[in-house]
């Protein structure tokens, strides 16, 4: 099993408050260092095994085909929405995006979203659910409502990640909840980088939500709301364009 480097500073907070935690008991209680030293032990293994079990990067194989659309995140299918262009306008200027930044998004008629909430015991690690070049939009400040809540989708704190394939188009949001306050794109910021199908592109930090915008008729849905998607491996559409 690999693991994300992130992990590093939450390991070192843990070990600190551990530590900490026994030298209080030691210090103010009438426990003997030994025993004041077993909670802080404790304390280190559970939420130590946490972080490892967090900040986990399994290996994924993305499935063979240059027609296939696969999960983005680990999670459940949370919402299924569509849009029409004038709609979706309005939620991308909520979320601060120019419209030249989604212009192919828009300009092929009705848009659907796929909505994915990732509890804090699914993999957090992000991958792409197209091939094609990635470009990374930006970083918006937002609210913090509790991203099972649909309203989380247009104006909670995100970043915005476009990827445009040969055949079709995907504008991909990390959205920040009241637990996770931090999303994180890998490639570089200011410039378009090529990403494979299902290859690794970030990270948010404990429970959140992925939502992934497509041009409607550009893709056959394969899934519907409830089950849980495994984020570079489940199949969730089919691209119905030819280029």
């Amino acid at each position: 099993m690999r693991f994300r480097p992130e992990i590093l500073p939450f390991l070192l907070a843990a070990v600190l408050v551990g530590l900490l935690l026994s030298l209080l008991l030691g210090r103010f209680t009438r426990l003997r260092w030994k025993h004041a030293a077993i909670p802080g032990i404790i304390f280190v293994m559970i939420f130590g095994g946490y972080f490892f079990w967090f900040f986990r990067n399994p290996v994924r194989v993305a499935p063979k085909g240059d027609d296939l659309v696969v999960a983005a995140a680990d999670g459940v299918i949370a919402k299924i929405t569509k849009f029409s262009p004038s709609e979706f306008g309005k939620i991308t200027m909520l979320a601060g995006l120019k419209p030249e930044d989604v212009a192919n998004l828009t300009n092929s008629g009705d848009i659907v979203r796929i909505s994915i909430f990732l509890s804090l015991f699914d993999v957090h690690v992000n991958r792409a659910p197209i091939a094609g070049k990635s470009r990374f939009l930006g970083y918006f400040p937002g609210k913090h409502f509790f991203t099972f809540q649909e309203k989380s989708s247009d104006v909670n704190q995100h970043n915005s990640i476009f990827i445009q394939g040969e055949k079709t188009c995907c504008l991909v949001n990390q959205i920040v909840g009241p637990v996770c306050r931090r999303v994180v794109y890998w490639p570089d910021h200011d410039k378009s980088v090529d990403l494979a199908l299902g290859a690794p592109f970030g990270m948010m930090k404990f429970g959140s939500r992925l939502d992934m915008y497509f041009p409607a008729s550009d893709i056959k849905l394969l899934v519907k709301v409830g089950p849980h998607v495994t984020a570079g491996e489940t199949v969730i559409a089919k691209i119905v364009k030819t280029k």
